[in-house]
Formats: C-alpha cells, sequence, structure tokens
C-alpha cells in the first residue's frame, strides 16, 4: 500500500471519533441558540458582553458604509487610518508607548518571539503556557528552551541560574545570547494569575526581558480592564505585552504593545505582519468602539466582577471545589474525568446551560457570568446555572 494511502487510512481512523461542534443560530450573548434551543452560555470568552453590543455594531456598520471592508498589506497600501486609530487607543489604554496590531493573538505571540529571537538566543517558559506561546517558540527554531514549573517562582530561578551558562558564552556572531521569559498572564484552564512582580523581579536580576501573553487579562484584570501589567503595578516594567481583541472585546485580532524602539522594529519585520492582510475595516472599527467604551466607564468591568464573585460564591455554597481562580475562569473540580463529562451533558440538558467540558482531566470551566448577564429579581440568569445544579446534586 502507498503511503499516501496509509496516510487516508489513518485519517478516516481518526474521523471515527470526531465530534462535531455545536453550531450557533444566534448572535454570542448571555443565551446562545443551538438547534433551535435557546441555552445560557457560560463557554464564552466574551467577558463583557460587547459581542452583541449596539455601538460595537454601530461603528462597524458606519465604518463600512465609508470605508468599504477589505483591506490589504500593512506595508504597502493596507494601513489605514483606522488601524492607526486602534494602535494608538491601545497602546493608550494599557500605558504602553507603542502598540501594532495583528490579525490574531496566535499571530501575535508568533510575532513577538520569532521576530527577535535567533537560534542561539535562550527562552524560559511556564510548562503550562497556551498552545500559540509553544508554537511560537517552535517556529523561532531557538535551541535553549528551558521550562519552569507553573507558577513557580523558585524553578524559575533554577532555570535561570541553568541559563545563565549558557548565556555567559558568545554566540557564533559573537553576541551574548538574549534570554526571554515568556509566560501567560491569566492562564485559561484554572483562572489562575502568574506571579508577575515575582517574575520581573528576577528578569532584572539576571538581564532577561519579560512577555506577557494578557489574552484573558484585557478587559477583566487591573483598573478599568487594562490588564494583568496594571494589576500589578507594573506599568513600563514588562517589556513585551501581548493582547487579544476577540476575548473581552469581543471583536477579532490581537496586539504587541510596549516601547516605542521595539514595536517600530516589530512593523518593520515582522513576517506575520509583513505577508498578512490587515484586519479589516468592520473589523478594525468595532474593536476601537470597544476600547472607547472602556475609556469611558469601567462600568461593564464592575459588572463583570459582581457576576463572577456571585457565581463562585454560590459554587462554594453547594460545596464544590472552585480552586484557586482569581478570574472570571471558575474551575470546577469533580475529581474524575467522566463524571466531569457526565456533569457538562446533565447541565446541558436540565438547564439547558452551556459550558465548556473538561480538558481531559476533572474540571469543568465556567468561563464568565459575563457583563451581559443579570442576576437577582426577574431575569436571573445566573440563577439559571446555578439551579439546574442544584437539581442534579438533590437527585444524587
Amino acid at each position: 500500500m502507498h503511503n499516501t494511502n496509509l496516510f487516508y487510512k489513518k485519517l478516516e481512523e481518526f474521523a471515527k471519533s470526531f465530534i462535531p461542534p455545536r453550531v450557533i443560530e444566534s448572535s454570542q450573548g448571555a443565551y446562545l441558540t443551538i438547534n433551535g434551543k435557546k441555552m445560557l452560555n457560560f463557554c464564552s470568552s466574551h467577558y463583557l458582553g460587547l459581542a452583541d453590543n449596539s455601538r460595537l455594531k454601530q461603528a462597524a456598520k458606519e465604518a463600512t458604509d465609508k470605508y468599504g471592508i477589505g483591506t490589504g498589506y500593512r506595508t504597502l497600501a493596507g494601513t489605514h487610518i483606522l488601524h492607526v486609530e486602534l494602535e494608538k487607543a491601545i497602546a493608550k489604554f494599557k500605558g504602553a508607548e507603542s502598540a501594532v496590531v495583528f490579525t490574531s493573538a496566535y499571530m501575535a505571540n508568533c510575532a513577538a518571539i520569532q521576530t527577535i529571537m535567533a537560534k542561539e538566543d535562550i527562552i524560559i517558559s511556564d510548562e503550562l503556557n497556551h498552545a500559540s506561546i509553544i508554537d511560537a517558540v517552535r517556529l523561532s527554531q531557538v535551541k535553549n528552551k528551558f521550562i519552569y514549573k507553573h507558577t513557580d517562582i523558585k524553578s524559575l530561578e533554577q532555570q535561570l541560574k541553568l541559563a545563565s551558562k549558557t548565556a555567559n558564552t558568545a554566540k557564533s556572531d559573537g553576541k551574548k545570547p538574549l534570554v526571554l521569559i515568556i509566560t501567560d498572564g491569566v492562564f485559561s484552564m484554572d483562572g489562575d494569575l502568574a506571579p508577575l512582580p515575582d517574575i520581573v523581579k528576577l528578569a532584572k536580576k539576571y538581564g532577561a526581558l519579560t512577555m506577557v501573553d494578557d489574552a484573558h487579562g484585557e478587559g477583566v484584570m487591573g483598573k478599568g480592564g487594562r490588564g494583568i501589567v496594571d494589576h500589578f503595578d507594573l506599568i513600563g516594567q514588562v517589556d513585551i505585552e501581548i493582547g487579544s481583541l476577540s476575548k473581552a472585546f469581543s471583536v477579532i485580532g490581537g496586539f504587541i504593545a510596549g516601547k516605542k524602539t521595539l514595536i517600530d522594529f516589530y512593523m518593520q519585520k515582522a513576517r506575520q505582519r509583513l505577508f498578512s492582510i490587515a484586519l479589516t475595516i468592520p473589523d478594525t472599527a468595532a474593536a476601537l468602539e470597544a476600547i472607547k467604551i472602556l475609556q469611558e466607564s469601567d462600568a461593564p468591568v464592575k459588572k463583570l466582577w459582581d457576576n463572577v464573585n456571585y457565581i463562585k460564591s454560590e459554587f462554594k455554597k453547594l460545596g464544590f471545589d472552585v480552586g484557586q481562580s482569581k478570574t472570571p475562569i471558575t474551575p470546577v473540580m469533580l475529581g474524575d474525568e467522566q463524571v466531569a463529562k457526565e456533569f457538562s451533558a446533565i447541565v446541558l440538558v436540565k438547564g439547558p446551560v452551556d459550558l465548556v467540558s473538561n480538558r481531559g482531566e476533572e474540571t469543568v470551566e465556567i468561563h464568565g457570568g459575563n457583563a451581559g448577564m443579570t442576576k437577582g429579581g426577574t431575569g436571573d440568569v445566573l440563577a439559571g446555572l446555578i439551579y439546574p445544579i442544584f437539581q442534579i446534586l438533590f437527585e444524587k
């Protein structure tokens, strides 16, 4: 049998275990319509409830009417005035000198690492960093990679000490290797935070750069949702901040924020920017409007946290272990992978509530209690999550 036949035979075997995704027939909000059925949505990262926001929709419509839809390559004829405005707004919002936008945060991570790190440089990474960071490190082809235990500062320093031996040896071009520490800001599985103050302190001690992927911190952590760097009062002390425009801001795209000299370098050298079409006009306009909303008021962030604290409190009252999450991501520890699967399936029917099912472990993740949801009185959306879970416990 030819290799090509074996290849497709293997794919056919894999296809037998394929589980098709749920198809959404509505906007992304407190409720989703799936197979004609209205369900509560607790598996979304639209933390601020902006996915169906009237202001974002109007901004996208007006921009489309005025400028059309498509763009182009940023280095040729694709840098639109809205792109420039968005990047300035992001930099101001983040308290950074400058920012550059990409078509996704995934691409932003790839660009951030690949553009500045050479094969003989050094990367030190948290063991539970996001897949996009792992892929970005692979793409960079950096040979000297060190992994430290999840959020473990002692482990990080051990790896920095090991890396120091390599760092003191000149590269083939005669220059000293660059050392980059990479971490998620908010870890999306358990909702825990990176110990950023300690990471920054060690980076300064060992002469390393720092990079934080704050995809799940933007719009959620810090003053008015300005992210984990602001949350820890470290503005200007983290070299590379990666952000997402597709989670709390509910549009699409990603960005890198940092010092102007660094951002200028990315603008000139990042292949993910040079060889990719820029964000569309409506996406750019909507993202810009989302940032304006947070610049005007922190009310959406306060509403989010009011809901999140309610959810965590109610789960604890029911006797669940919700881990150490300090973010809107609430892990419900069930102790068994199969139980987690069954739990999600039962709640889907009884609620009906759509949850993030387990991650191959024993946990169900509750995403949000987003700012578009209500609690108390009529239209008690959040009680719609708690009540079916109470029913399950009662029947057991």
